[in-house]
């Protein structure tokens, strides 16, 4: 679907803004700096979709600027916490700038990164990666939406690029009253590309891959990942919801003599066996399974047998806190599984991308299925997202993905 043009143009004189008025008590959050306002800590006001407002306390005292949606839980997300601060298309250009000059100061090995991380760069909503020449943007809020014009002159002024293709299909523009838009928004140039990570090169379509095309967080995890096969001498590999194969790559290069790679998508497998190709590895080395996950585990399990090292990197299972019991049954149902696939000594790589599971839920959760396996073993390492993936201290909702690197025991004590 083209961008449909004709949206309202913003504003970015502050002194005509509309205000919203906080609940008595409500305003903590704004004062910890905190980027969000619900709609249950409204007591009056309101603003067009995406229009800058101006919150105030129950008392009138300025909080914050920030962008109205009518249609969100999250009622208002906030640009400024500065009263003198203009939101206008030079504060937006100044937040872009920031945020690309503070990904050049990071020793990202690949061609291919993110560029704008929503709250966590100020620019709540937006989602901006660099595959090689060519930019990849989604507009995930009513606010960033509004802008949407200046937000695509300064990235592509800032960045000196050409291209800039727009994902906004995701399913959290539906809470923003907004419909889904893909389609170059600048310039135009193939949809197939290839990027180059550490010492191997991925290929994906930023037309029809998840979220952007690629998942950029997993990149030093990846690494990781290839690392501990090496050092190791880890020989049987199993990587489940595989996707386009980049643990299953990172395997190889890491010197597995065999790889076995689950998804339930046939388009991601043969992209994930066109990237054993690309990276020059002997085909018989991969092992490429369209099936489910843990009908797989639960098969593998009956036919006894084991491997070296596991990765399990599922989907998101609990998008908020409301879905975390019946996700962490989920969760622990398939590390209990992965650890009685594991050999003695193996390696898990296991992950959460799941905003409702904190870190410390995350790690219960995989204890308890190790228990239940009769499984004992060491945290070796605890992972996230890469760098370009900021969390910041005021905005915790950012650490969504979560991940343990843990190495099995002989025998339980």
């Amino acid at each position: 679907m083209r961008r449909v043009s004709g949206a309202p143009r913003p504003s970015g004189d502050n002194r005509a803004m509309k205000s919203i008025r906080l609940k008595e008590g409500k305003e903590r959050s704004l004062l910890r700096r905190h980027p969000w306002v619900f709609d249950a800590a409204i007591a009056k006001g309101g603003g067009d979709p995406g229009e800058t407002v101006r919150i105030e306390a129950h008392d009138g005292r300025f909080l914050a600027w920030a962008s109205f949606s009518p249609s969100s839980r999250i009622r208002a997300r906030c640009w400024s916490f500065d009263q003198a601060q203009r939101i206008d298309a030079a504060f937006l250009a100044q937040r872009v700038r920031g945020a690309v000059q503070a990904r050049q100061r990071m020793a990202i090995d690949s061609d291919s990164l993110r560029l704008v991380h929503g709250e966590s760069d100020g620019l709540p909503g937006l989602i901006v990666d660099r595959y090689g020449d060519t930019l990849v943007a989604q507009f995930l809020s009513v606010g960033v939406e509004r802008w949407k014009a200046v937000l695509g002159d300064a990235l592509l002024a800032e960045t000196g690029l050409t291209r800039l293709y727009e994902r906004s299909d995701a399913s959290t523009r539906q809470l923003e009253g907004l419909p889904p838009v893909t389609g170059w928004l600048r310039g135009e140039g193939p949809v197939e590309l290839t990027l180059r990570e550490h010492a191997w090169r991925l290929s994906l379509d930023i037309a029809t891959g998840h979220k952007t095309g690629f998942y950029l967080d997993q990149r030093d995890s990846r690494q990781k990942f290839s690392h501990s096969v090496r050092r190791l001498g880890l020989q049987r590999v199993l990587n489940t919801y595989c996707y386009t194969g980049g643990f299953t790559v990172a395997a190889l290069a890491g010197g597995a003599a065999h790889v076995t790679s689950i998804d339930s998508s046939g388009p991601a497998l043969a992209r994930a066996q066109a990237n054993v190709a690309l990276n020059g590895f002997d085909a018989a080395r991969a092992e490429f399974l369209d099936a489910d996950v843990n009908a797989s585990l639960r098969r593998f399990i009956d036919e006894e047998r084991h491997f070296d090292a596991i990765v399990l990197d599922p989907p998101k299972l609990a998008p908020t806190a409301a879905h975390a019991e019946r996700a962490a049954r989920a969760y622990k149902d398939i590390n209990r599984l992965a650890f009685k696939l594991l050999a003695p000594g193996g390696v898990l790589f296991t992950y959460s991308c799941s905003g409702g599971i904190s870190a410390d839920l995350f790690h219960k959760i995989v204890a308890s299925a190790a228990i239940d396996a009769g499984v004992d073993g060491d945290i070796v390492e605890r992972l996230g997202g890469a760098p370009d993936h900021p969390m910041t201290l005021l905005f915790p909702e950012g650490e969504y993905l979560k991940g343990l690197v843990i190495q099995t025991r002989a025998s339980a004590p």
